[in-house]
């Protein structure tokens, strides 16, 4: 696959709605590109239609693997100076691309040891990655992709999700003191949290958060009856040493409920290579039974997700070449 066939088979894969859940036309079109091309493709069944792509030529002891789920909202690409735009550029179906390529000069030059693994779900959930989990299989490396600017990943940080609930007492606005605000006893959390003394870690550094939703309330009127917000926290070590300073820093204001918990990971590094830690999360936790895990991509993080998501097209060749050198 040379420079004007990768980014034509990128570019298609753009242009293919592939937001969660509707990862079942992409899905279908890698499957038939591999086939055409000579590999033994295997289609695992989710939910929904959907499916996780499994490709081999052989019995592969190593296997390049990305998501081919994107984030909403999906536009199609566009290519200006140097680079790829569209969803999915960088995250990651610029990958797919470049892990494909990379394979394919490795089949073509008689490597009968090389998989590929392609799944659904990455951006909620990881369904793709659980159900790939239990697919048996030889492989002793995993090469997982994201937008790592070309860098191999030293270690990623985990995730801990959490909705917070408070609970009040309704009445009318001009009479507050019958009533007992949730709002406030929510306000009161969330500032607790800026005094809190987060974990830190050697290699991943601190643990960070946001506060991605908010509501309550029923009506301007009205003392609030309840309120709740939902965190997500980026951890560096076992969740649950975040969640004990958690529940101390709100105290009685809110309860807790887990919602998410995806665990830090340390990776696999080569010499020669350029590395990095990385705060976002990956499908790595949840493919353990396919080998030693390593992390590289094209793109950049930071541009991934939103109305700019795009991938230099040099950047986009060179990991042709360096998944070629990991393999």
């Amino acid at each position: 696959m040379d420079h004007s066939a990768l980014l034509a088979f990128a570019r298609a894969l753009v242009d293919i709605d592939s937001t969660t859940g509707r990862e079942q036309e992409v899905a279908s079109f890698i499957s038939h590109t591999l086939r055409t091309r000579g590999w033994h493709v295997d289609e695992q069944p989710l939910t929904d239609g959907r499916f996780n792509v499994i490709a081999r030529i052989g019995e592969p002891t190593v296997v390049l693997s990305t998501h081919v789920d994107c984030v909403p909202p999906f536009f199609p690409s566009r290519v200006e100076q140097g680079r790829l735009y569209g969803r999915g550029a960088c995250d990651a179906k610029g990958i797919v691309a470049a892990q494909v390529a990379a394979a394919e000069r490795g089949r073509l030059s008689g490597r009968t040891d090389v998989g590929l693994l392609f799944v659904a779900g990455e951006e909620r959930g990881s369904d793709g990655a659980k159900a790939a989990n239990e697919w048996p299989n030889s492989s002793k490396m995993l090469i997982n992709g994201e937008p790592t600017d070309n860098r191999l990943g030293l270690a990623t940080k985990g995730v801990y999700r959490a909705r917070l609930t408070a609970s009040g007492r309704a009445a009318h606005s001009s009479l507050p003191h019958l009533g007992e605000s949730a709002i406030e006893k929510m306000l009161d959390a969330l500032v607790a949290l800026r005094e809190a003394d987060w974990p830190v870690d050697e290699l991943l550094g601190p643990t960070n958060y946001s506060i991605g939703l908010m509501s309550g309330g029923v009506a301007p009127n009205v003392i609030p009856p309840h309120a709740s917000a939902e965190l997500m926290f980026r951890t560096v070590g076992d969740y649950r040493d975040v969640r004990d300073l958690l529940e101390t820093a709100i105290g009685t204001c809110a309860t807790i409920e887990d919602v998410l918990v995806v665990p830090p990971v340390r990776l696999h590094t080569l010499d020669g290579f350029d590395t990095a830690v990385f705060a976002f999360t990956t499908d790595v936790p949840f493919l353990t039974n396919w080998g030693v895990p390593m992390l590289l991509g094209p793109g950049s993080i930071t541009v991934a997700h939103t109305d700019e998501e795009s991938i230099d097209l040099a950047e986009l060749e060179e990991s042709v070449r360096l998944y070629q050198r990991l393999l």
